[in-house]
């Protein structure tokens, strides 16, 4: 009997796969009633304002736009490594911004896209992503 469990490491294209499927499909869920709905948008102005955001007319639907553009990109492995990086930009924007006098609770969920935006970026999206399709298309070329 082996404790080191590498009978799974077959899985990892697998749960990279659910790992940027499920982190898209949150940030497209959690950024659809801004998009569809002009008065969620401007509550999130509101909001931004607050918090000491420069240009929160702009800052809004850009911040709702990329999040919810780059969980798109996610759910389809499409752009993965440049979607990261919009992701853990974005986010860490949030914890400066919002989170930074909260306990670590508060910076929590923020924090988590921030890693996992930063996974994506270096890892990319794996064997079960458009990318990797694509790359397969172009010879010499690395996802």
């Amino acid at each position: 009997m082996t404790l080191n469990l590498d009978r799974y490491s077959h899985l990892s294209d697998a749960t990279l796969m659910l790992l940027r499927v499920v982190t898209g499909a949150f940030l497209v869920h959690g950024t659809w009633d801004n998009v569809t709905s002009s008065e969620r948008m401007q509550e999130f102005v509101v909001f931004l304002t607050q918090n000491g955001f420069a240009w929160p007319q702009l800052m809004a639907p850009l911040s709702v736009y990329a999040q919810s553009a780059c969980g798109g990109l996610l759910v389809l492995g499409l752009l993965t490594r440049w979607a990261g990086l919009v992701v853990a930009f974005n986010f860490v924007v949030a914890v400066v911004m919002v989170h930074w006098q909260q306990d670590f609770r508060g910076w929590w969920p923020a924090l988590v896209l921030v890693l996992l935006g930063l996974h994506f970026a270096a890892q990319g999206g794996g064997r079960y992503a458009l990318d990797a399709v694509l790359a397969r298309r172009r010879p010499g070329s690395r996802s």
